[in-house]
């Protein structure tokens, strides 16, 4: 059996989306086990830049098949617009290619409006939400009367679909929220949908046989480990299970596929956030704005899904160290260590206190950061250019000490350091 996972350290936009990519080069099967296009994963192939929400970042090897897990939930019409620019970038996307699990639950126009409705109605108590339905749509599969990829094969999907729509329109009613237009929002969706008909399979067992028959399969997360419905930052969180754990369950995997698993935790080498939630480390000022950049490239810290500035900080080795023991970690992938070239000197935090007492483990879960102080170390910086790096003798020493302290105070070995945006800028340790 060969299963790697690759999973976000941090509260996601990380960098995963292209060391899946890199890692890909090596894998039969590329799969994405939970979210839904809230995910932004950037892959950059020489002079073309893919924005991927739902279709796995590995799909842009000819070789791999891509796998949409039951434990995702998927709008259709995103979807449609991913494969038609792979399409016209020269990706295949043929459903020989591209397996949706039938039980992969469906977004719809209602659950976009509520979600945008709930959000507005929470008025300064936002969550931060993406605005594009995930949370309704996981509400309604714990309710038990989601709609599924399954049901766009029923005879009766159009009578499902305005059913759900017209119980959306009394929600959005009750909330003094505009109303859908039902028929013409069902004329939509089907147009929509009815493409992706071709593309269900029984990803499941395909997937266990594969690995039975010694293939590969690269297991794909979405957001990150802070972002965990049960271990993140509650209530400012996402509505699924981001942990390693969910690529069994989100997969339909039983846990012996795990047995001799790769589990690679992809951190930057200082913290990122997107939203609203606690976040010790934060910084503000000309740092913030010299790790964040201006937006002019697509590099910068700016949201791949929102466009919004992601608030920035200094690396967290108490939550990192959090996220190693709850995901089994068994590799550390670094991503922007070049973005901190030039500083002179470089924080990480090693340790809280906590109503003046020391600790250097979370209290109580990642939901109890809120009244943490950072304790920081501070490791002197390096003013080389190390873009084009590709050995570790090769890098200035003083990056080398900073990642040697990343490892040893998360107990977890380094595998690859990403040193830029493009696939041939990652070295690997």
């Amino acid at each position: 059996m060969s299963l790697n996972i690759v999973i976000g350290a941090q509260w996601g936009d990380e960098g995963k989306g292209r060391i899946v990519d890199y890692l890909a080069a090596g894998a039969d099967f590329v799969a994405r086990f939970n979210g839904g296009d809230n995910a932004g994963h950037t892959v950059n192939v020489g002079s073309r830049i893919f924005k991927l929400h739902l279709v796995p970042s590995g799909i842009v090897h000819p070789h791999t098949t891509a796998i949409l897990g039951n434990g995702m939930v998927i709008n259709p019409r995103t979807l449609i617009e991913e494969m038609t620019a792979l399409r016209a970038a020269g990706v295949s996307i043929a459903p020989q290619r591209l397996h949706i699990s039938p039980a992969a639950h469906l977004i719809t126009p209602a659950h976009r409006a509520l979600d945008n409705a709930w959000e507005a109605a929470r008025g300064k108590k936002l969550l931060g939400t993406t605005g594009r339905g995930i949370g309704p749509a996981y509400r309604d599969k714990a309710s038990r009367h989601g709609l599924r990829m399954a049901d766009l094969l029923a005879k009766d999907f159009r009578e499902r679909l305005q059913a759900h729509l017209l119980e959306a329109n009394q929600n959005l009613k009750m909330l003094s929220a505009a109303e859908l237009e039902v028929e013409a929002e069902i004329e939509s969706y089907l147009n929509q949908t009815s493409r992706l008909a071709l593309y269900i399979r029984d990803i499941a067992t395909e997937l266990s046989l594969a690995l039975k028959q010694g293939q590969s399969v690269l297991a794909e997360g979405a957001q990150g480990t802070l972002l965990d419905l049960d271990h993140g930052t509650y209530p400012f969180v996402t509505s699924s299970t981001t942990v390693a754990p969910a690529a069994l369950t989100g997969l339909g995997l039983g846990i012996t596929a795990a047995r001799d698993a790769g589990v690679m935790g992809v951190t930057k080498a200082f913290q990122t956030r997107v939203g609203s939630g606690p976040f010790p480390t934060e910084i503000k000022g000309k740092t913030s704005e010299r790790l964040r950049g201006t937006g002019a490239n697509p590099w910068d810290e700016f949201g791949t899904t929102t466009g919004r500035p992601r608030r920035v900080g200094w690396l967290d080795g108490v939550l990192l160290r959090y996220a190693v023991r709850l995901n089994g970690m068994t590799d550390l992938i670094i991503t922007k260590l070049d973005i901190l070239s030039g500083k002179g000197r470089i924080k990480f935090c090693t340790g809280y206190t906590v109503n003046n007492t020391l600790v250097h483990d979370l209290p109580g879960g990642a939901d109890g950061i809120s009244v943490c102080k950072p304790v920081y170390e501070e490791i002197p910086g390096w003013t080389e250019d190390i873009s084009q790096v590709r050995r570790w003798k090769d890098l200035p020493k003083n990056a080398q000490k900073y990642l040697e302290r990343i490892s040893a105070v998360a107990e977890t070995p380094i595998k690859l350091v990403s040193l830029g945006p493009e696939r041939e800028q990652i070295l690997e340790l």
